[in-house]
């Protein structure tokens, strides 16, 4: 794609045609402040650039139908969701319908040369299925804090050998396309608001639980990421004072007691200190445990893993009730690859910010389990990079 919106107005409009889909100039009239003449010069002028087409004939309101006005169904756009230990690539089009979608293991602590080749190569057997011949963008979200502008992580604690690394410039060479890069957490939230279950919400927090922690921040509807791109890092604020060594350097991080990889070292530990039988005999068929074995175990109604995740979900409950009683938000969303632990986490989190934050803040909160899944990451990264396409030049 090498067409952009000249001016707010047409960013505007592709923008209402991305979330509410294909629409009549009198409906999109509706939705914006312009009047009909200066609309039809800014629709005209983006036909004319093929971003967006004429698309059969709009429900009469009177008078003269007119067309209604869609993207372009040509485009294509690419989702990559980095995770610790696996990788989700997605094509979506233009409106961030997700037209195939694959996932593989991957250790992200393999470094960004070797993760790329499996993200190049998933892309590559996604257009070689037919979706897509190329593609116009891609947005790529990766397990740590990025300076956003430039694209690059910044000492991410999880991903050794990512300090630095121009993931931007190097995807978009690759790929011969605009990349643009953002924590993993951040596209989550973009991808709930897209589609999920915060559609119609636009002060909200999404938490992501998976090997590590982190939190999402919706102000207005848009994404809040600080002066430098690393707001919501909640992972590493204090939850014990003087507690367990985190892999950031410091400790006592709420990480360090949560997560994936703090939930999978826990329960080893309980197996192996025969507090749990139903651990114990899964780390002796594997090998080593993991949050899936956790939240199995529950299921079975084991003792010990229950009290695992009730404790869990306490720490990380009281470091969101902080969260809430400052930011006071619409909507709490809790997300990740610990959210298999399902309504025992979910009830232990919401335990906490109920008692410990004011009644004016959680009087009316929905504290829920977000809708998406894995999806959420690719259709978010969608979102990301259509947002810079659809931004004038």
């Amino acid at each position: 794609m090498t067409a952009r919106p000249a001016n707010a107005h047409q960013a505007r409009l592709l923008r209402l045609l991305r979330d509410g889909g294909p629409n009549s100039r009198a409906q999109l009239g509706d939705q914006i402040d312009l009047s009909r003449s200066k609309l039809a010069v800014e629709i005209d002028r983006l036909l004319e650039t093929g971003l967006v087409i004429a698309d059969g004939l709009a429900a009469s309101r009177g008078g003269r139908r007119s067309h209604n006005i869609r993207l372009a169904p040509a485009l294509r756009l690419l989702g990559v969701d980095i995770g610790a230990t696996s990788v989700d690539v997605a094509v979506t089009n233009a409106e961030l319908e997700v037209l195939g979608h694959l996932t593989q293991p991957m250790d992200v602590r393999e470094g960004p040369v070797a993760v790329f080749e499996q993200v190049l190569a998933m892309a590559a057997k996604l257009r070689a299925s037919g979706v897509a011949e190329g593609f116009d963008g891609a947005g790529i979200g990766v397990p740590g804090p990025v300076r956003f502008p430039e694209g690059v992580p910044v000492a991410p604690p999880i991903m050794p050998g990512w300090d630095g690394f121009p993931v931007r410039e190097a995807l978009s060479q690759e790929l011969g396309c605009p990349v643009m890069v953002d924590n993993d957490v951040n596209l989550m939230a973009m991808g709930e608001q897209h589609a999920g279950v915060a559609r119609s919400v636009k002060d909200f927090l999404c938490v992501k639980i998976g090997t590590g922690i982190g939190c999402g921040i919706v102000v207005g509807g848009e994404v809040y990421r600080g002066t430098t791109g690393s707001a919501g890092d909640i992972g590493h604020i204090q939850a014990e004072p003087g507690g367990r060594p985190c892999a950031c350097g410091n400790h006592g991080c709420l990480e360090a007691y949560f997560g994936g990889a703090a939930l999978a070292r826990d329960a080893e530990a309980a197996a192996r200190d025969g507090r749990s039988a139903e651990l114990a005999t899964r780390l002796e068929a594997a090998g080593r445990l993991a949050a899936t074995d956790v939240a199995a175990a529950a299921s079975a109604g084991d003792a010990a893993a229950l009290d695992l995740i009730r404790e869990g979900g306490m720490r990380t409950g009281q470091v969101i009730a902080g969260l809430v009683s400052f930011f006071n938000p619409g909507l709490v969303v809790i997300g990740g690859g610990v959210t298999g632990l399902g309504h025992t986490l979910l009830a232990a989190i919401r335990t906490q910010v109920y008692r410990q934050s004011l009644p004016l803040a959680t009087g009316n909160l929905p504290i829920v389990l977000g809708e998406l899944g894995p999806a959420a990451g690719v259709t978010g990264a969608a979102r990301l990079i259509s947002d810079h396409l659809f931004s004038p030049a």
